[in-house]
């Protein structure tokens, strides 16, 4: 995927995020190829963008930002 020059999103993440991106990164990763926690971000954003186009429900995904939200409420 070419990478645009576009402003970068600033996004405030937990640390037990922090640690499933760099645990994600480091599983997506091999010998031939470091995988970053930025790359790790695009491939999720792509793949809930197929994952709608493709009219799969993201409900559970959903829930669970609302019950991030409640919690830090």
């Amino acid at each position: 995927m070419p990478k645009k020059e576009k402003k970068r999103l600033q996004v405030v993440i937990s640390d037990e995020q922090d640690a499933l991106l760099t645990k994600a990164a480091y599983e997506l990763s091999s010998p031939e190829r470091l995988v970053s926690k930025s790359e790790v971000v695009r491939l999720a954003i792509e793949k809930i963008s197929k994952e709608l186009a493709d009219g799969t429900s993201l409900e559970p995904l959903l829930a669970s930002l609302i019950a991030e939200e409640e919690l830090e409420a």
